[in-house]
């Protein structure tokens, strides 16, 4: 479609619809983003829960169906220095969970999983070649990053405050996420470290981002319909970055007390909460929040807290419950519809246009 008010973001990537898929780890492999990408939008796979191998399976898997850009999405946190007394007294404010799950509150429990992008993963994205490497949590080191734009990728990243965008241009971004309030999943948050209590909206950041930075913007948080996108595009956007609406199509790998929480009236609260990684991320209103925060200064640093709820998830799982598992959404999620991924992106995109040009009110 050549009527988009504005083709920045289509011309620098080379997709037909200004439609991000935005990478979320565990739901979303190669399926999703083969769907998203036929439609024209710009499919993601998120790569910090995944080994290196891995990443060369999925991409691997989605060059065997189609030709079409991808973004590899990498986590650029700094590994965290072990506390063991905040680890222990983490595992003892969870040990009456075990207990009333029959599990012994001193069972060994696995490590946090989510890896940084590092030398390992930068020479599969210098073998892999993809078009677009995302970052969050800032960007890596320069000599890395370096490395990533000689492989001839496009470098993006997300911003939750206009600090964050500008440092992100002056580090040569060929595009920012501008990252609002509303969001599901982990907070971008890199600059501020991890108070939330100054996080701006999508409607605040967005135009403020596009004002203070000469790259294209790409609007995300709370936008699950033709509303929102013809929205972000007033705001000065020139695309839009869409997670949790995407959970509802069947290419998403969702357990099932997730896909009943987003069919629920349930999604309607959302809060933030660090139980879950010991980082911020919003997610849908569960037991284990209620009860213990939704932000604990108990929590161990990211990503070590989950390690710890692992045990309580795969015992609780299996019977339907979602108390102690993230049930990431965001603020819009009660505007999913269930519809395959292709479908789902080419219906937004049509709804926008019209809405954007006066055709109706999609």
């Amino acid at each position: 479609m050549s009527s988009w008010p504005d083709t920045r973001i289509l011309d620098l990537f080379g997709i037909g619809l200004p439609i991000l898929q935005a990478p979320m780890a565990g739901p979303n492999l190669h399926e999703l983003a083969v769907a998203v990408a036929q439609a024209g939008g710009l499919g993601a796979l998120p790569c910090a829960l995944l080994t290196a191998e891995t990443v060369r399976e999925q991409v691997a898997l989605f060059r065997q169906q189609l030709r079409a850009p991808l973004n590899l999405n990498f986590f650029c946190h700094h590994p965290p220095v072990p506390d063991p007394a905040r680890e222990a007294a983490w595992r003892a404010r969870l040990a009456p969970y075990y207990v009333e799950l029959g599990l012994d509150p001193a069972m060994p429990a696995p490590a946090g999983t989510r890896a940084p992008f590092d030398d390992a993963f930068c020479r599969v994205v210098e073998e892999l070649r993809p078009e677009v490497v995302s970052f969050h949590f800032g960007l890596p080191e320069p000599t890395l990053l370096a490395r990533v734009r000689a492989a001839g990728a496009k470098v993006i990243s997300s911003a939750t405050t206009v600090a964050e965008a500008r440092w992100l241009a002056e580090r040569g971004c060929d595009a920012i996420i501008a990252q609002g309030f509303e969001a599901g999943g982990h907070r971008g948050v890199f600059l501020q470290g991890e108070d939330i209590s100054t996080q701006v909206g999508t409607f605040a950041l967005v135009p403020q981002v596009v004002d203070a930075v000469d790259v294209p913007v790409i609007a995300a948080g709370g936008i699950a319909d033709a509303r929102g996108i013809a929205a972000a595009f007033a705001l000065g956007a020139a695309a839009v970055q869409i997670g949790t609406a995407y959970l509802f199509c069947p290419e998403a790998r969702v357990p099932a007390p997730h896909r009943a929480a987003l069919a629920s009236l349930q999604a309607e609260d959302t809060a933030l909460t660090n139980l879950f990684t010991g980082r911020p991320a919003r997610g849908i209103v569960n037991r284990l929040m209620r009860e213990q925060g939704p932000m604990s200064a108990s929590a161990p640093a990211f990503p070590l807290a989950g390690g710890a709820l692992a045990p309580l998830r795969a015992a609780s799982e299996p019977e339907g419950s979602g108390d102690f598992m993230s049930l990431w959404a965001g603020q819009a999620a009660r505007l999913g519809r269930p519809m395959p991924a292709g479908e789902l992106t080419r219906t937004l995109a049509a709804e926008a246009l019209a809405r954007m040009q006066g055709g109706g009110a999609a």
